[in-house]
């Protein structure tokens, strides 16, 4: 949608501050109400009460985190994978194993995005060889025929783009080389190891197409390629290479920090960063409604600034309609400037679409995550 056809003026009632996000009225708590995520047009309204300052919530807007370290079954294949999330645009899976895969997989049903969270290991696909180790994004494109292997334990959060594919964000009027510039973007290559994998044994590859799997036996490894050009290809990125956008006297929001786009949802990744140094700029998260998108964040290491009792591996569903924002605790650290940076890293999946949790993750979920907030008042 055209930006002039936002009904957008902008126009101050109240008592508010000057500038969304710093230099709030004494007492006050900011809360911001959007469209299109953190796009399109948007308002900051001033609370007397912080706004996730709640008793009780009840009904499937409950904020809901999940233990993922507790999910320990070792499988030989991603599609045997724990279903996490899903809507009809995006399936998230936590893929635990501790050998080589001894069959090739084929994604039919959409591009796949694996984070690796732990391990390291090598991949084989149609391309040739790429190593892939902790804090490794690798984007296979829709219809790529791949196989890990690795000699010891592997974790990896696989996102699938259902029917749709992953592209770089735009990047506006930072350029192309803001956040982290394409040259470090690695593609496999035919190299000694991938020639050596070319046998000529029986070669077993599972395709999944509309969620169904088939198996197709070939005599031989098809991974048999001599050579390839052209524009399309899996790409490796490890967070460590991503360079955040930052200020020191404004608290960018989490869209700054888009990694990948999708159909119907954005990949963003939180990198350690300095924290604002202005004196009236927030250094937290502000609270927001994000009333267009479900929010899912994947901690993958460090101490998450704006949250309580997260480890890495844990999972954490925002959906869409109801409030959310930093923990107490983090609020009255960030008021006093407690912490000078970050160390974080974690994966963000925002869906313009409501998801769906698979009910296994019941097991491993950690009920008292909505009433982490109830000490707002403090």
């Amino acid at each position: 949608m055209a930006r002039s056809h936002w009904i957008s003026f902008p126009k101050v009632e109240g008592i508010a501050s000057r500038q969304a996000h710093a230099d709030l009225p004494p007492g006050s708590y900011e809360r911001e109400l959007g469209k299109h995520g953190f796009y399109g047009p948007s308002t900051q309204m001033y609370h007397r009460h912080p706004p996730t300052g709640w008793t009780e919530v009840d009904g499937p807007l409950r904020p809901r985190a999940f233990d993922t370290a507790k999910l320990t079954a070792l499988v030989p294949s991603p599609w045997d994978a724990t279903p996490l999330l899903s809507n009809p645009s995006v399936q998230l899976r936590l893929w635990k194993t501790d050998r080589a895969m001894n069959h090739l997989v084929r994604n039919g049903d959409g591009d796949e995005l694996l984070f690796v969270h732990a391990g390291a290991g090598s991949l084989y696909c149609d391309y040739g060889h790429l190593e892939l180790r902790e804090g490794d994004y690798i984007m296979l494109p829709r219809g790529t025929m791949w196989r890990v292997e690795t000699t010891g334990p592997l974790t990896v959060l696989l996102i699938q783009a259902t029917d749709s594919s992953y592209q770089l964000p735009e990047k506006g009027m930072v350029g192309d080389h803001a956040v982290f510039d394409p040259a470090v973007l690695d593609t496999p290559t035919i190299d000694d190891a991938f020639i050596a994998q070319q046998t000529e044994s029986s070669c077993e590859l599972v395709v999944k197409r509309r969620g169904t799997l088939s198996k197709i036996t070939y005599p031989f490894n098809p991974l048999d390629a001599m050579g390839w050009h052209g524009t399309l290809v899996p790409v490796r990125l490890n967070w460590r290479d991503i360079r955040p956008l930052m200020s020191h006297r404004y608290h960018v929001p989490p869209s700054a920090h888009t990694t990948f786009v999708a159909g119907r949802f954005v990949v963003c990744t939180f990198c350690p960063r300095p924290l604002e140094s202005d004196p009236g700029a927030l250094r937290v998260p502000f609270f927001h409604n994000n009333d267009d998108y479900d929010e899912v964040l994947f901690y993958h290491r460090g101490e998450f600034f704006s949250r309580d009792n997260i480890h890495p591996g844990m999972l954490t569903l925002h959906p869409s309609g109801i409030t959310h924002g930093p923990h107490p605790k983090a609020l009255a650290a960030g008021k006093k400037a407690v912490r000078k940076e970050t160390d974080e890293v974690a994966v963000m999946i925002d869906t313009r679409d409501a998801l769906d949790v698979d009910q296994r993750l019941s097991e491993v979920e950690w009920t008292g995550y909505v009433d982490s907030w109830k000490d707002s008042k403090k």
